[in-house]
């Protein structure tokens, strides 16, 4: 029988370091010894001939630069104000894929294309344009293609709206992250609502289908009326889709960056639980459904109705509506993914392009995923889209149904016969759930911290 444990005590157990699992395996566990380009680049092709001409290709590009430092930013990014970098990143950029294309069996049919960053607007939109166009001209479009990208309330202008929705773009998401101005000043993201109210209505104007607002919770300074007023007001224009995010605090591994305030002034997990509960109920009471991990939906979103048909598919652009076998990342430390294998590129700019301009391939790094790694990222991508997963009898792999157990006994999950269902209670500790399916963190128990806490 579940044993009746409160709150407090499920942090102090389950509140511990755990990968996101945008991959499985996570990238700090990646088998680089074991990999070459020329094998990803044979599996690439393999899994792509396989697959493009049903369902297409995914392009992620990595847009690196922001004028100015978001303290609370664990991303790849360049800071700078000087726009003359534009023109020579876009360049490298499309190198990059001519490159990709010339490795292609055949021509490629472009599914999803999603700007990612640092920050794409950063970009004037005669530049952004020249780069999606550029893309766009070597491969074939996808009837039911879905163009994405992320934009910043403060520099994403009509301009911007206009060309990306002329150049098939139907999705955006404003980084928002929270609204009280103390916090603001603390993670150095300083924008008013009325540029997000601004951004917000022009884009609904302009005809974008999809709008999303992102909000983090544990933010440095941050309360619970600061949480309730995030909800209100995100709630007064209503976006699409949310996605509540708990900060990642990892200095460790992002450095200065995430050094602009003492840790002190973080909520501690309970707290932080607390936040996210109010924040979930509040949308739920205003008509948001949960999907997965981090993400609250409208019926009227494709995010809802991926769900509802468990098309919803999560991979290191996060949630997607569509599942495509091949995800191509370009541009400076983007990580490709071809289902069989991932790959990252070279994560300094310098050093990007003098492999893109040298004809040689960005990529320093990799990961063939084993036979066991594919059996248990099917249970991961199953638990973090679906919420359950079915269990077969070659799954059973040493020490994971002891573990799910454990989860078990704690009410997080339920397991009836092969199938396990992760309970209400345990929608909080999902990335707990999945870890305990992860025999490569199981096996190694890393010296250094590697991972924000899971809470």
């Amino acid at each position: 029988m579940p044993r009746q444990i409160t709150d407090t005590g499920l942090i102090q157990k389950y509140n511990v370091p755990g990968p996101r699992y945008t991959s499985y395996p996570a990238v700090p566990y990646w088998d680089e010894a074991g990999f070459s380009t020329a094998q990803w680049i044979s599996g690439l092709q393999q899994s792509f001939s396989e697959s493009n001409r049903q369902e297409g290709i995914s392009l992620y590009i990595h847009l690196p630069f922001c004028e100015s430092l978001c303290t609370f930013c664990a991303c790849n990014k360049r800071i700078t104000k000087q726009h003359s970098v534009e023109e020579p990143y876009i360049e490298a950029v499309l190198k990059e894929w001519d490159l990709y294309k010339s490795m292609l069996p055949q021509i490629p049919v472009i599914r999803e294309i999603h700007l990612g960053g640092g920050t794409p607007t950063f970009f004037s939109s005669k530049n952004i344009k020249k780069l999606v166009e550029g893309v766009s001209a070597g491969g074939i479009i996808h009837p039911e293609k879905e163009f994405s990208f992320e934009g910043h309330p403060n520099n994403t202008g009509i301009e911007h709206l206009k060309i990306l929705y002329e150049l098939g773009f139907r999705r955006v998401s404003f980084g928002v992250q929270d609204y009280n101005e103390k916090v603001q000043k603390a993670i150095h993201r300083v924008q008013p609502f009325e540029n997000v109210k601004r951004t917000t209505l022009a884009a609904r104007e302009t005809g974008f289908e999809s709008i999303s607002h992102d909000l983090v919770f544990g933010l440095p300074f941050q309360t619970l009326a600061d949480v309730r007023k995030n909800i209100a007001l995100t709630l007064a224009l209503k976006p699409g889709r949310i996605a509540l995010y708990s900060y990642a605090h990892v200095p460790w591994i992002k450095g200065v960056g995430q050094r602009g305030f003492d840790e002190a002034d973080l909520p501690p997990g309970e707290l932080k639980l607390q936040f996210y509960k109010t924040a979930r109920s509040l949308l739920k009471e205003a008509g948001y459904t949960e999907i997965g991990m981090d993400h609250f939906s409208l019926p009227s979103d494709g995010l809802y109705r991926s769900m509802i048909t468990k098309k919803i598919h999560r991979n290191f652009m996060g949630y997607t509506s569509s599942a495509t076998h091949v995800m191509i990342g370009l541009g400076v430390s983007a990580i490709s993914d071809s289902w069989y294998a991932f790959a990252q590129n070279e994560k300094t700019i310098e050093e990007y392009y003098k492999r893109v301009h040298s004809g040689a391939s960005a990529i320093v790094k990799g990961h063939i995923l084993t036979a066991e790694d594919l059996i248990i990222r099917r249970h991961i991508l199953n638990l973090m889209c679906l919420l359950e997963t079915n269990w077969l009898p070659e799954d059973r792999f040493p020490g994971i149904m002891e573990r799910l157990k454990t989860l078990e006994n704690d009410a997080l999950i339920t397991i009836t016969g092969n199938k396990i269902i992760v309970n209400a209670k345990g929608r909080s500790f999902l990335r707990n759930i999945c870890m305990a399916f992860d025999l490569r963190l199981i096996a190694k128990e890393p010296s250094a911290r590697l991972f924000s806490m899971t809470v």
